[in-house]
């Protein structure tokens, strides 16, 4: 009886996610309004100086969404060199920090839910690899405190284009949905038996067999087989992308989910995936990245840096939140829309033009 309490609990919950998810920014941009320390300002026009934010954010957030990788990949580019064209100033490291990562966390946050919903997360493969990322993350994030920004900034760069590559030559077709109404076997039999959950929304559900291949339908009946084995080489990349997603704020996802596909993990489980890992690593590593600098100054470690709430640009984030959550929702429907070909070669495109970025940025023109 508790099992099926617990089913439909969680069935209850995720039809009515979009409920809980966009009151989460709701509230927070109240009290924001109410209780939030302006330093003196206020008003309409200091509230309303930065709603332009909310179109590029949610752009930003329903591009990285969709293809499974960090917000930092796309924020942190736009706010350095873009948003000093747009508002005529530019933002100091620690402010673009904070706006960054309170809004991706918003926005991770609700993404990962919504493919929870649709089905298409592989928890066991998740927990896996945050578990086997934590340790790099940790140690990437503090090394941050003491290795100049230009030298992370390049290496990722470059990391990244290795990263387009192998993404272009990924045989990302495998395990790709059956699109008929039925599984239907080859010698013309009856359907094959398909798992299903009564705590997922519509036909969802997951089964595996004891050599870890899986059989996994989504909320729309689609059907994904795939295969657990190839830990090492998605261990390997995980650790890489870990470390980086310490050190420059995002990594893990952009380096990860290559290891996915190159696994065999089907595309739109390998994205759906990637959220629970990217979310988990970058709130582990914006942890570090706050309370770093005040540990290692308990120790007699100077030059450290360290963030304070109190300078927070409130009118930003009261538009950026907003947009990321909703950025997050849609991802998985234009996810499971585009065709697998159109993902490929967007997220190779997307990883050249952010590889440019960060050139730029370890040249001197960012922060």
């Amino acid at each position: 009886m508790s099992a099926t309490r617990s089913q439909r609990l969680q069935k209850s919950f995720l039809k009515y996610q979009h409920i809980f998810v966009f009151a989460a920014p709701a509230v927070f941009v109240a009290l924001v309004l109410f209780a939030a320390p302006t330093g003196g300002s206020g008003g309409v026009d200091y509230w309303l100086e930065y709603w332009w934010l909310f179109p590029f954010f949610l752009l930003g957030a329903t591009t990285v969404n969709t293809v499974g990788i960090s917000g930092s990949a796309l924020f942190v580019p736009f706010l350095i060199f873009i948003f000093p064209l747009l508002a005529g100033e530019t933002l100091t490291p620690e402010t673009l920090v904070k706006v960054e990562l309170i809004s991706e966390s918003f926005g991770l946050s609700a993404s990962s839910i919504a493919f929870i919903q649709y089905g298409l997360v592989d928890r066991r493969l998740a927990l896996t690899i945050v578990v086997g990322s934590v340790p790099f993350v940790i140690a990437g994030a503090l090394l941050s405190f003491f290795i100049p920004e230009p030298l992370f900034h390049a290496a990722l760069g470059a990391a990244l284009l290795v990263a387009g590559y192998l993404m272009l030559n990924a045989d990302i077709g495998h395990g790709e949905p059956d699109e008929s109404d039925d599984a239907v076997a080859a010698d013309g039999g009856a359907p094959a038996e398909l798992p299903d959950d009564d705590g997922k929304l519509g036909p969802a559900g997951v089964d595996a067999t004891e050599e870890g291949e899986v059989t996994r339908v989504d909320r729309e009946g689609d059907t994904y087989e795939y295969s657990w084995s190839g830990y090492l080489e998605r261990f390997a990349n995980y650790s890489v992308g870990g470390t980086f997603q310490g050190l420059a704020g995002f990594g893990s996802g952009e380096l990860g989910i290559i290891s996915q596909l190159r696994t065999g993990v089907p595309t739109r489980v390998a994205i759906g995936t990637n959220h629970i890992i990217v979310a988990t690593t970058a709130i582990l590593a914006s942890l570090v990245h706050v309370f770093g600098g005040a540990i290692l100054g308990a120790f007699g470690v100077g030059g450290v840096h360290s963030l304070s709430l109190a300078s927070t640009p409130w009118n930003m984030v009261v538009f950026t939140v907003p947009a990321t959550v909703t950025g997050g929702q849609i991802a998985p429907y234009v996810s499971n829309a585009l065709d697998t070909g159109t993902i490929q070669k967007g997220v190779a495109g997307l990883f050249a033009a952010i590889s440019a970025a960060l050139f730029l940025m370890a040249g001197g023109a960012g922060i």
